[in-house]
């Protein structure tokens, strides 16, 4: 079975805010096919798209109503048929984000459950009786802020939600559930696609008997809402791995076919989500270590270091700078920084995502009060969690609304869209975009870039040096993520190696400059 992913480049489409095709100002599938051209170029191996299901849009399609079509927004079945095929034609592979953890509060699943405590799909969520004095059920918090359950007058009964009152959690203890939800995978994957990214899928089961959670001594006031308690009851439950493993097989039946688990935990609990050999998990655990990593030399080669020590035998690392609910690389450690940080995530053992936008250094937009969008800024305001400044439209060109759409888009773009786009950067040698390029060609030339062994090599101060190596095929990478210049010895075995890419544009990889860094081979 080819196991494609492992050397493939993966590139995380935000369909509301990347190519709209009919005037509307929200990204459609059509869209996204009319840039298949552009993703070719950039040299990117696969795309996940973010929800694409008929959803009320209370989460933006987290919350998804029907998970066998596309919203109309979006566009219809035929126009993903149509995408698929068109990916299929270029080489670019097609994952879709799953979200089984919960459902809109209007799919049908759940309107049949609300509907009487003896529904034959009562049990399909996760409802309970009052507390003492009609209080909810148990102490869980929302992760978007207040608490998980919400009272239904008309049953008498309260429902569990781990994120809005609109995502009413499936209850994953329920065989029924379970093989609902397996029978939509194998919707998708009979239809061509090349995997999924499942959804919070260490929130998938709860413990059976819903006890309170630990409450965080240590929390203050003005510390998002939800962690006043420690998840211990509400998440990352044995279980879970039963429906990893689930999962899996289903995949494994339809051949060359990739899981991506969406999972915020500490390293060794998500070592876990592998699986094993007799019973494998997910593919890729997604490793988000890099997004709230302190961005110095020292930190980053420890975090890298303990994570390739910490994987199991067989798991392939992965690695992502950004994503749709976390502000982005270039906002992070400033531009110049952010092309070493490129050049970090292209050249690590593993599989790297990236972020739609971050090939040309977009930054966070600053949102006005009266424009924001995201459920968990209105709920939980004025703590950072809001997510709207990291999904702005993508900027295409210098044409009006920069070239995202011909009506004034769904949210405000980069006041710097007509300096910072694809065209202008694709035409400027010295661009992130062009620096992306050229790491990207690096990774499908070079197979020990793609698929080799990662050994550290000693640097000093703020650099950051590693050796990728496959048969003979051998690199060095050497990055500078301090602010000054920074003196480095080359290994014996890497002298008189070339120059392959350079983040500024250096020639000497014995004295970097500042935000400098260097492939050589």
């Amino acid at each position: 079975m080819s196991e494609w992913w492992k050397s493939a480049v993966i590139y995380q489409v935000y369909p509301r805010s990347f190519q709209d095709s009919n005037g509307d100002g929200i990204g459609d599938l059509k869209g996204i096919e009319r840039r298949l051209d552009d993703l070719q170029a950039l040299g990117i191996d696969a795309i996940w798209i973010s929800p694409i299901f008929p959803s009320p849009m209370a989460d933006f399609g987290y919350d998804v109503a029907d998970y066998r079509d596309v919203d109309p927004r979006f566009g219809t079945l035929d126009d993903f048929d149509a995408l698929l095929a068109a990916a299929h034609e270029r080489g670019i592979r097609v994952l879709l984000d799953l979200v089984p953890n919960h459902s809109s509060s209007a799919h049908p699943w759940f309107e049949e459950s609300r509907a009487s405590r003896d529904n034959p799909k009562r049990d399909w969520y996760i409802w309970r009786d009052p507390g003492p004095g009609g209080a909810p059920p148990n102490n869980w918090i929302s992760d978007f802020g207040g608490p998980a359950w919400e009272w239904d007058a008309a049953t008498g009964q309260y429902y569990y939600h781990a994120f809005l009152k609109e995502q009413p959690d499936l209850n994953w203890r329920n065989p029924a559930v379970r093989a609902a939800m397996m029978d939509v995978l194998r919707f998708w994957f009979a239809r061509g696609i090349d995997g999924f990214r499942i959804d919070v899928l260490w929130h998938m089961v709860k413990h059976a008997d819903l006890p309170d959670n630990p409450v965080n001594a240590a929390w203050r006031p003005g510390e998002p809402d939800y962690t006043r308690v420690h998840q211990l009851h509400s998440a990352d439950q044995p279980e879970v791995h039963d429906i990893a493993a689930e999962m899996r097989a289903i995949a494994d039946e339809y051949g060359a076919r990739v899981l991506i688990g969406e999972i915020y935990l500490p390293v060794p609990r998500l070592m876990g989500y592998y699986g094993t050999a007799e019973r494998p998990g997910v593919h890729l655990p997604f490793n988000f270590q890099l997004i709230g990593a302190e961005w110095n030399a020292r930190g980053l080669a420890a975090i890298i270091d303990a994570y390739e020590g910490a994987l199991p035998a067989g798991g392939w690392p992965n690695w992502v700078l950004g994503n749709h609910d976390r502000p982005r690389i270039a906002t992070r450690v400033g531009p110049a920084q952010a092309r070493v940080a490129m050049m970090l995530l292209l050249t690590l053992r593993g599989t790297p995502t990236l972020y739609y936008g971050d090939e040309i250094g977009m930054e966070d937009v600053a949102i006005p009060p009266d424009l924001i969008r995201d459920p968990r800024e209105l709920n939980d305001p004025g703590i950072g969690l809001g997510r709207d400044p990291v999904r702005t439209p993508m900027a295409w060109d210098d044409s009006p609304n920069a070239g995202f759409s011909a009506a004034a888009p769904w949210l405000p773009l980069h006041p710097d869209w007509r300096v910072r786009n694809v065209a202008a950067q694709r035409g400027d040698p010295a661009s992130m975009w062009r620096l992306t390029r050229k790491l990207l060609a690096l990774r499908h030339a070079h197979p020990a870039l793609a698929l080799g062994d990662y050994r550290p090599v000693e640097a000093k101060g703020d650099l950051l040096a590693w050796e990728r190596r496959l048969g003979h095929d051998r690199l060095l990478v050497v990055l500078n993520l301090g602010d000054r210049p920074q003196g480095f010895a080359i290994p014996e075995w890497a002298e008189g190696f070339a120059v392959l890419a350079a983040a500024r544009g250096g020639t000497d990889p014995a004295l970097l400059s500042p935000n400098e860094g260097f492939v050589l081979g």
